[in-house]
Order: structure tokens, then sequence, then C-alpha cells
């Protein structure tokens, strides 16, 4: 199967990695363990235990799936390593919107979206928005609630 890049920073691929030696050496084989007790006890038909265990192995092993996908089409982009004068992935932007608020972003891939932290999926319309700007360069931005002009004014790679 031919997957898009599924461009991401070294945190975020460090954070991938650990959700999965998470779920496979810690997670995985406690459920493993619960459900063999459980099947160890009898019947099967009404044994709580038993039910969800294998319900909860089934997420287990869905996510181990999802994880290593994502992982494997990964492309690690380290924004330290960046030299740009315009906005590119991982790039932390700062930018000011039309009342002068200013509000700080960093562009990162998918699986590291925090908008609350203010880092933006490279596929976000405020990222594609972005992307290729400059500092000073105006940009607008059309967003699920209306649209709005945002002005470049900080660009970093860190």
């Amino acid at each position: 199967m031919n997957q898009s890049p599924n461009y991401m920073t070294p945190i975020g691929m460090k954070k991938l990695r650990g959700e999965l030696e998470q779920l496979v050496k810690v997670e995985r084989p406690q459920v493993v363990a619960t459900v063999a007790w459980a099947a160890s006890n009898g019947d099967r038909s009404e044994n709580a235990d038993y039910i969800y265990g294998k319900r909860r192995l089934r997420q287990i092993d869905s996510r181990i799936r999802f994880l290593n996908k994502r992982i494997e089409a990964a492309l690690v982009v380290d924004p330290k390593t960046l030299d740009s004068k315009t906005i590119v992935f991982g790039a932390t932007i700062t930018v000011a919107n039309e009342e002068g608020e200013q509000k700080t972003y960093q562009i990162v891939g998918e699986d590291e979206i925090d908008t609350t932290g203010g880092k933006i999926s490279w596929k976000s319309p405020m990222a594609k928005a972005l992307l290729g700007k400059k500092e000073g360069d105006e940009v607008l931005v059309k967003k699920p609630n209306g649209e709005s002009w945002l002005e470049v004014v900080k660009i970093q790679f860190i």
C-alpha cells in the first residue's frame, strides 16, 4: 500500500514510539494475562472479564497496527536543522490578527496536533494558507467559522 508521507517532528515520532512500546510491552501482556485467567474459569459466554478482555485486546491490536503503519510511513523533519525565509513544515510562526493580537503556532504532523498548545497540522486550513509565506506577508485564512486576515510577524525553527 502506497501511503503519502506522514510528516512529523522528532518529538512526534518519539511520542508515537512511546505509545507503541507501552501497548506492546505493558498493556497487551496485562490484558492477555487477564483473558487467560478468565478463560481458565470455565464458561466464557457469561464471563465479563473474558468478554471485555477480548474486546480490549482487539482494540489494542488495532491501535498497534495503526501506529506501526504511521511510523512506517513517517518522514521525520527536525525543525532545528531547517533554515528558510519562508514557512515550511516544522516552522514556528507568530502571527497577528486584524486587532493586533499575536499567537504562535508550530506546523506539525497529523499525529502531533495540539491546538491548545499551538501545534497545527500541516494539512489544516491555517497551515495551508501560511506555507510558503514569509515575514511581513498578509494571509487570508479560510476557517469553518469564516475568514480572517493574519500577518506573519516571525518565523522560527526551534
